[in-house]
């Protein structure tokens, strides 16, 4: 999580825990920037992305909480299971709360939301029968 130096070692955990259980239930990757954007908010953020280790499968937040912006960006492989509509559902409840000052309960909250909206369903029979 870059940026974000203002939040304590508890919050960053918590963010960090949300992040990880997001992956675990869905086998993506979840990257979180928060601080300021440089530039054009959708380009910065596609940058940031871009730096993960796998930007294919990661889904990338990024919020700049001065300038009151919030970007998602996912990967390739991540869109056949998370659709920018879910996404722009996830970005509504996360500026819900943002607005009413609760930027890392709307983070954790986020990822969570994403991890779950991605998660692939159930294969129950893989096997051919003849």
């Amino acid at each position: 999580m870059p940026a974000g130096e203002a939040f304590t070692t508890a919050q960053r955990r918590e963010i960090d825990r949300a992040r990880h259980i997001a992956a675990a239930g869905s086998g993506y990757e979840y990257a979180v920037y928060v601080g300021p954007v440089e530039g054009e908010p959708r380009a910065f953020a596609e940058r940031v992305h871009a730096a993960t280790e796998r930007p294919d499968e990661t889904v990338t937040v990024v919020i700049d909480p001065g300038a009151r912006c919030l970007e998602i960006v996912t990967g390739a492989a991540v869109r056949r299971h998370l659709p920018d509509a879910d996404c722009a559902l996830v970005a509504m409840n996360m500026q819900t709360a943002f607005a009413a000052g609760d930027l890392v309960g709307g983070i954790v909250r986020g990822v969570q939301q994403l991890g779950d909206h991605a998660r692939h369903p159930a294969t129950l029979h893989t096997e051919q029968h003849a």
